[in-house]
């Protein structure tokens, strides 16, 4: 298991339309042996795809509808079945291709709900995604801001089995919660300047741990384009808290994206 996977990017985001072969490139260098390319709204999915088939084997795509929608660059609102209703016939016309569906989840963040109404228009987006992952037999990317313990007791009450948890920044004690029903947590390399992503890797097996970029957001520093070559900062960090060698916190990681993933397995020879 000589390398990493990259669990969750936003590889589709305009920030890279300039040097996507560099940046690919570069990653490889670093040690990445797989990206999968996450989307936040069906406006991206045609592009996911063909980044998948630009660089195949290598980006591996998930389609699916994210809790905060875009209105224009200044305005954001919650998810509702009709952004949904956008993206299921795309889902349906490529779900041979797909690794995951996602990214998805809850967003309770104040600026984006304003009561209950708007939280419970999000879930039924949720609901309605990961009734489509068990029937395509698919895993979860899941987003879950400021909504840690809502998004796990949904995804167990909906009976969701595969799930990653990306970026969690909620307690451990709720993380524990999720570990229990066998899910994973992706750690980005905002990690290192992140006292609650240090707290959640201390209490969280590495069992139960993935790598991810989230790249253009949640780098290295802060404000700065995040690329895919820094999974490479995640995993040290991760092996100096853990006390471990970075060699393992690679192997178990990447074994850990294959069992949650085992679509992506064409990228990784063991």
């Amino acid at each position: 298991m000589h390398g990493y996977v990259d669990c969750h990017c936003h590889i589709s985001a305009r920030d890279f339309d300039k040097d996507i072969g560099e940046v690919v490139e570069n990653s490889k260098k670093a040690g990445l042996l797989a990206l999968l390319a996450v989307a936040e709204h069906a406006g991206e999915f045609d592009k996911i795809i063909e980044l998948s088939q630009r660089f195949p084997g290598f980006i591996f795509p998930c389609l699916g509808v994210h809790p905060v929608q875009e209105v224009s660059p200044e305005q954001q609102r919650g998810a509702t079945l009709q952004d949904l209703d956008a993206a299921l016939p795309i889902i349906e016309k490529y779900k041979e291709h797909l690794v995951a569906i996602g990214e998805v989840g809850l967003d309770f963040t104040p600026r984006y709900v304003s009561g209950d109404s708007d939280k419970e228009s999000q879930r039924q987006v949720l609901i309605r995604q990961a009734q489509i992952a068990k029937e395509l037999d698919l895993p979860l990317n899941v987003h879950s801001r400021s909504a840690g313990r809502p998004t796990i007791h949904l995804l167990k009450e909906q009976g969701v089995e595969k799930a990653l948890l990306h970026a969690f920044d909620g307690k451990p004690s709720v993380a524990m919660e999720g570990v229990k029903a066998g899910y994973f947590f992706s750690i980005p390399p905002s990690i290192i300047r992140s006292e609650q992503k240090q707290k959640l890797v201390k209490q969280l097996p590495l069992e139960n741990i993935c790598l991810e970029t989230d790249s253009p957001a949640l780098g290295p520093e802060k404000q700065v384009r995040n690329e895919p070559k820094n999974i490479c900062v995640s995993a040290e960090y991760i092996s100096k808290i853990k006390g471990v060698s970075l060699q393992t916190v690679m192997e178990v990681t990447t074994q850990n994206a294959l069992r949650l993933f085992p679509k992506i397995k064409t990228a990784i020879r063991p």
